[in-house]
């Protein structure tokens, strides 16, 4: 049987409207297409997606959201025959530098649109939904 899961994802912007992107660790994950992704991770069942966003967000960078994060898109991620994510990204503003949990993200980097979308490795799923000119 199929199982279903649901992430959360998030374009962070800082003041100077650059976008955040973190570089997985090679160690963690070990099978994933595109190191280079935007902040976020699976939502634990019985909790909300917004509080979720958030314990992600403090978790991999130590930030917070200072605007109330907004729906972009909602993806289906069909990897095999076991698993269905359900990816919903949002957008959100955030103040100062992030500091990683190296065991999840070795680097990170603030882009615009048009660097993110030249970025080597970009995740795909990240980059499905700057082509279609969701996140400006």
């Amino acid at each position: 049987m199929m199982t279903l899961q649901v992430g959360v994802k998030v374009f962070l912007k800082n003041k100077e409207g650059k976008y955040l992107l973190l570089k997985r660790s090679a160690e963690k994950y070990k099978n994933t297409k595109g190191v280079w992704d935007i902040v976020g991770g699976r939502i634990i069942p019985g909790t909300k997606l917004l509080e979720n966003l958030r314990r992600e967000v403090m978790e991999e960078t130590g930030l917070e959201m200072v605007t109330e994060p907004e729906m972009v898109y909602a993806q289906d991620i069909i990897p095999n025959e076991e698993i269905h994510v359900v990816r919903i990204t949002f957008k959100a503003e955030t103040e100062n530098e992030p500091v990683l949990d190296l065991s999840e993200n070795v680097e990170y980097r603030w882009l615009t649109v048009n660097e993110m979308l030249k970025q080597d490795d970009l995740d795909m799923y990240v980059k499905e939904i700057l082509s279609k000119g969701l996140v400006r």
